[in-house]
């Protein structure tokens, strides 16, 4: 483990009895482990704003397969974009429902370019575009 530094914080009764609350429902060990997740996440989103940023992206479609050309259309999106298309996993929903999971890598505009793109396409039915930080490009 990294060496350690200890600080202090000091808070308001009613706003760390709410932290308190939060940590037990996420089943936190301790408020340190809480604090830095919290503190992680905020880096995280601040360096996801520069979209020249290098990240990982989940991409979760959901779509009527029935409609035609759209899964085509989807993997052509994917195969066109090669370097940053990592992997995909399709999941039956329904008679008519599929969910299609894509992992994309590379810089945080031009995955979200690329997943706007999937999300826009006539027929998907809902979606959504889950950014974390990647160390490397």
């Amino acid at each position: 483990m990294e060496q350690v530094e200890r600080i202090g914080v000091s808070l308001e009764k009613n706003l760390l009895a709410d932290f308190d609350e939060l940590i037990t429902q996420k089943g936190y060990q301790n408020r340190s482990e809480a604090i830095r997740d919290l503190i992680r996440e905020q880096l995280n989103s601040r360096q996801l704003s520069n979209p020249k940023a290098h990240a990982i992206a989940s991409v979760c479609l959901v779509y009527n397969h029935h409609l035609t050309k759209l899964m085509e259309k989807l993997t052509g999106l994917q195969h066109s974009h090669l370097l940053q298309a990592i992997c995909s996993m399709h999941v039956h929903i329904s008679q008519e429902d599929c969910m299609e999971i894509i992992v994309l890598r590379g810089p945080v505009g031009e995955i979200n370019k690329m997943a706007e793109n999937m999300l826009s396409q006539k027929g998907v039915r809902l979606g959504k575009i889950n950014f974390i930080t990647a160390d490397q490009p």
